[in-house]
């Protein structure tokens, strides 16, 4: 049997069973016998994007902020989460538990591309510059895909936090808070939903961190209704209009359905567009012999296939649009994890400081209060 760790680089994870130690299946049964013996204390927390083999050890699947509300009414018998996903989602995890139980990332370097995209000290900087050049007042939302440290930056200057499912009642309500609108840190997300909500794209510029100001003018700032974060998810981004067109003239009858965290032209070429539980949703609701191809993440694309065999899915894409940072997460680190709780010596434990957990939990209250 082909071992599937033979690609990873061992140095890349935190305190990893070497190589030789433990065959696949042994690392299996190992998991499988320390679950046993942990009980309740341990749940395990698996995100859609994850591989099959992690997601048939998790004990809740779903999107982030599914899994983030589970780990919020999880009893109190539990008192570790491993978190299979990565990092902002295990940081929502432990603010929405407010530090009652530990939040274990099985490997650090699990993060997040377009999360990186948008950091403390540049949102700051981006801040200053906006504000001193709008006419009015902006109002910022953060995308819940980000660090922790923007979700608070949201709840201190009067924003909320959005997820793909519900971005536009809170871009909706957060238009009505003032004149303009800051979106991060994904563009496309934020254009696709204003778009949608009737803002043409004249209005909309796109703010670049790597650039002087941003790379826009006072002028621009004036003008604009909406300011756009130049941060993407590099695994939509791999879907283009070619893409469109390729199924377009091989399968005409297809539905193409896709993340609307794919570009504006994807979006506006495919059939249908929405959040990871409106895919799955509308793919549970067709009928038997429906085809689709599917925009998002491969992972789930492979499961909803196996899942639904009466209908005909296909990726989007001929090629494989896969989370990199996801597959950072393998059962031989998960191992790790639970070896480590059973010395009651936890490692990889994700903690986010009180004035942090204060502002961000007020951004996503005003969330919950739109939605």
């Amino acid at each position: 049997m082909m071992n599937i760790y033979d690609s990873l680089e061992p140095e890349a994870h935190i305190a990893p069973v070497l190589e030789s130690e433990l065959s696949d299946e042994e690392v299996l049964r190992e998991l499988a016998a320390s679950r046993l013996r942990l009980g309740d204390r341990v749940v395990v927390l698996g995100h859609h994007y994850q591989q099959d083999d992690v997601i048939a050890l998790a004990d809740i699947t779903g999107d982030s902020l599914e899994l983030a509300k589970h780990a919020a009414k999880l009893s109190d018998k539990t008192e570790y989460i491993v978190f299979c996903g990565v990092h902002f989602m295990a940081e929502t995890a432990d603010m929405l538990t407010a530090g009652k139980k530990k939040v274990i990332l099985p490997d650090l370097k699990a993060g997040c591309s377009m999360a990186d995209m948008a950091n403390r000290f540049d949102i700051d900087k981006a801040w200053s510059f906006l504000t001193a050049h709008s006419k009015g007042k902006i109002t910022p939302i953060t995308y819940i895909n980000c660090a922790a440290t923007l979700k608070s930056f949201v709840g201190e200057n009067g924003g909320a936090i959005c997820t793909s499912s519900n971005a536009e009642k809170v871009i909706t309500w957060g238009l009505s808070q003032g004149e303009k609108l800051l979106f991060f840190p994904d563009q496309h997300l934020g254009r696709n939903t204003c778009f949608k909500l009737g803002i043409p794209l004249s209005e909309m510029v796109v703010y670049d961190p790597r650039r002087q100001n941003g790379g826009l003018t006072p002028e621009q700032v004036q003008n604009a209704k909406v300011i756009l974060w130049y941060g993407y998810c590099s695994v939509h981004q791999g879907f283009t209009t070619e893409h469109i067109q390729m199924w377009r003239k091989k399968d005409p009858t297809r539905t193409l359905i896709v993340h609307p965290e794919c570009s504006f032209e994807v979006v506006q070429g495919s059939d249908l567009a929405g959040s990871t539980s409106f895919i799955i949703n509308q793919i549970a609701a067709a009928p038997a012999g429906s085809k689709f191809a599917v925009g998002t993440e491969i992972n789930l694309v492979n499961r909803l296939a196996a899942q639904f065999k009466d209908k005909d899915i296909q990726s989007l894409s001929p090629y494989q649009c896969l989370c990199t940072t996801m597959y950072r997460i393998r059962p031989r680190w998960m191992l790790e994890s639970f070896r480590a709780i059973e010395k009651n010596q936890p490692v990889n434990v994700i903690s986010v400081d009180a004035e942090t957990r204060k502002w961000s939990l007020l951004a996503l209250e005003r969330m919950l209060a739109i939605v």
